[in-house]
């Protein structure tokens, strides 16, 4: 093999390793799947959107249905308003559930549909009614601590006027 037969096949591998990285940093900035298909937008109201961000998944039993597309506050309700854009090819029933979900223990959230029994479907601009706010693990953590603390408080003092 002569030298300049090396330098294509090292050049070539370089770029390779270089696509690769720009591979890996489109997923994990959840921009992978750009896809040039049509949308309708969505709506859903949540009394607790935990660390949902813009672009995130939506998914629909584990499929990846659409990406949310904002994420706001409505100043009437105090509640998160979290706008989707779903991909024309799901059309979900009108009584559908959205929830947000967490991937793995500590991993990323995304917004989970379920798909409800209604004929009709979603149309563009509509507003999911039922929906689930995030499980906020610190909250869980509080909750138990505090509960753990109430049980052992209680349970250690005697109660007034016992001993008489």
């Amino acid at each position: 093999m002569g030298k300049k037969q090396i330098e294509i096949l090292v050049g070539a591998f370089v770029l390779l390793g270089m696509l690769g990285l720009v591979f890996l940093a489109l997923q994990a900035a959840n921009l992978g799947s750009i896809g040039g298909g049509a949308t309708y937008t969505v709506q859903a109201r949540f009394d607790n959107i935990g660390g949902l961000k813009p672009r995130a998944p939506v998914r629909s039993a584990g499929v990846l249905v659409g990406r949310v597309k904002r994420i706001s506050l409505d100043a009437q309700t105090f509640q998160g308003v979290v706008t989707m854009e779903i991909e024309r090819d799901f059309q979900f029933p009108k009584d559908s559930s959205a929830k947000i979900l967490t991937s793995g223990l500590l991993g990323d959230q995304y917004v989970g549909l379920e798909a409800g029994g209604d004929d009709a479907s979603l149309t563009p601009g509509d507003t999911i009614a039922q929906t689930q706010s995030a499980v906020v693990l610190e909250n869980l953590i509080g909750q138990f601590i505090t509960g753990r603390a109430e049980g052992a408080g209680g349970a250690a003092a005697p109660p007034a006027g016992a001993g008489k």
